[in-house]
Parts: C-alpha cells; structure tokens; sequence
C-alpha cells in the first residue's frame, strides 16, 4: 500500500502482515481511525441516529462511574417496583464495579428487589456450550451471585427468578422475556462495551454469516460461540490477570434479538489500565460515532433510549505515547 502522506500506522503497514486478514472483513478501519480523533470534549455531541433518550454521561473517576451507575441501576430498580410492574434485567459480569453500589442503595432504600427477573447475557461455554460449574471462580454465575444476589440478603432476586447463560436455560431466554413483557413488564438491558465493540459476547465477524441487518437483528442468543482473539486478550489482561491461557475461546450469549428489544438501557465504559494507558477509548468513539453497522454490534446501542456512563478518561485525546 503506498503512503503518500509519509504517515507510519495500521494502515499503511497492514499489506502482507500477519494481521491482513485478522480484523472482521467488514470493518472500515479509516471509519474507526476518524471516530477516534475527534477532540475529546466532543464526545457526548448528540449524532443524527442516536435515539432522543440516549445520554452519555462522562465520569470524572473510576469510584464516581461505579457509584453513578449503580444508582442509575437501583434507581430502576425501585420505580419499576413503585410502579408495579415487574422488571426484566439482561445483566452482564464486566462492569462489575457497579453491582456493589445497586446493593447499598437497594438496603439504604429498604427497596425489594422481588419483583426482578435476572438473565445473565452470556457465560463462558466449550463447542457445545457447556459452562463452568457454578461454583467455579471464573464463572459469571459465581461472580453475580457473590457481587449482586447474595448480598442483597433479604431483599435479593428470588433464585427461581435467576436465569444465567447455560446450554439448557439460555435457549428459552426469549420466550421467558416475551412472557414477562405481555404481562406488562419492562425490559432493560446493562451493558460493557468490548474491545471489538461487541455486546455481550455478540461478536463482530457473526455479520458475515447474514445477508440482512434484519436477519442479523432476528438473532436472540448463540451457544459455544467463537470469540474474536481480541475479546480474548481482552479478558487475559480484565479479569485473569494477563493469563491467556485460562481464557476460553468460546461463550454462551445472547444476540441482538434480546439486546436491541430494551425498553432502557444501562451502559457502561471505564477500561482505565493506569500509567495513562487504556484499553476502551476506541470501543467508546466508535460505539458513538460509527453509526449502526452490523459489523460494529455496539454501534446500535445508541439507537436505543437509555445512558452509558463513560469514564472521561477515555474520550481522550487517544495520541501515540511511550510509557
């Protein structure tokens, strides 16, 4: 590829590399370069797609992002209750930060949390979407029922109404929610943005399997997916403290037949590494600013009414340093 402008990227080095054909054949990787540099105090600029009820909400740090979507979590939690009317949560195991702080309101309110139906959106899973047992420390049951169930005591989730990602209770996930919402119940989705811009283990490279984005839209859940080597250096360096090896290479999950039916939605994004480094800035912009793209799952998120607080650290300036 030649470079005219003498620039030294990606890009102009990507021709015969071992990374050719390693990123999802539909990225527009000049589309994702120019998503990320905009100036940051850019960032909640409201684009033409966004739904008028979306709002990214910027946190100064790590324990403000933590309280703040917490609240927002238990907040809905509560005025669904108030309002009588049972409430279906879609609940992912990355943010996690958040949980501790749904709990403190929840007991500070004295608020039930009953009327809650929990579906965990994914759980790790071999080819035939077998999962960990439960009581296994790397499984998403174990953390969720360690971070949000078990310590909401008295108040918690009922365990019938408990639903996690496995291969037998995950395929009736959807008929479950369409239960629930013909009897009047809300339907809200919390999210994290991955480092390929999926939703839940939603990855990018399924839309090469589709000729639509209805098509694409239809799908409710996959088992035993593959994972992108991303979302797996991902999780190495998030939650196995940089030991590739123990991260399996495929997941149970939920698909945007589920995620894209929110009534509201519950986003966040606060992958800081220290030093000054980062891992999410770029899931961040291009979650905002790609528009929907099937190949980008996360891209659709802002279509929908909700929030997604954001670690401001992330909007950047994303610039080349050495540290």
């Amino acid at each position: 590829m030649s470079n005219p402008t003498g620039a030294m990227d990606l890009r102009s080095t990507l021709a015969g590399s071992l990374l050719e054909n390693f990123f999802p054949a539909g990225w527009d990787l000049a589309k994702i370069d120019a998503c990320c540099s905009n100036p940051p105090e850019s960032v909640t600029e409201r684009q033409p797609w966004w739904n008028s009820r979306f709002q990214p909400i910027p946190c100064e740090t790590l324990a403000d992002f933590e309280v703040m979507m917490g609240h927002e979590i238990a907040f809905q939690i509560r005025r669904t209750r108030e309002a009588g009317k049972k409430l279906a949560l879609i609940l992912p195991v990355g943010p996690m930060g958040m949980y501790r702080w749904t709990v403190y309101f929840l007991r500070e309110w004295n608020v039930s949390a009953d009327h809650v139906y929990g579906f965990n959106m994914d759980e790790w899973s071999d080819a035939d979407g077998n999962t960990l047992p439960s009581d296994n420390p790397g499984a998403f049951r174990y953390a969720m029922e360690n971070a949000f169930y078990g310590p909401l005591g008295e108040l918690t989730v009922p365990p019938a109404q408990r639903h996690f990602a496995t291969r037998d209770v995950l395929p009736p996930y959807p008929e479950r929610i369409q239960a629930l919402k013909q009897e009047g119940a809300e339907l809200q989705v919390i999210f994290g943005i991955g480092r390929v811009f999926h939703i839940a283990f939603w990855e990018p490279h399924f839309a090469a399997e589709f000729n639509s984005d209805e098509e694409w839209k239809a799908q409710t859940h996959r088992l035993g997916a593959k994972l992108h080597p991303l979302t797996i250096e991902q999780n190495a360096i998030t939650s196995f403290k940089s030991r590739t090896t123990l991260v399996p290479a495929r997941a149970n999950t939920i698909g945007p037949g589920l995620f894209l039916q929110a009534d509201w939605i519950i986003g966040g994004a606060a992958g800081i590494l220290g030093r000054g480094m980062q891992w999410q800035g770029m899931s961040l912009w291009v979650t905002l600013r790609y528009g929907p793209n099937r190949w980008v799952p996360s891209s659709f998120m802002p279509t929908l009414p909700g929030r997604l607080f954001f670690h401001k650290e992330l909007a950047g300036p994303l610039v080349a340093e050495c540290n």
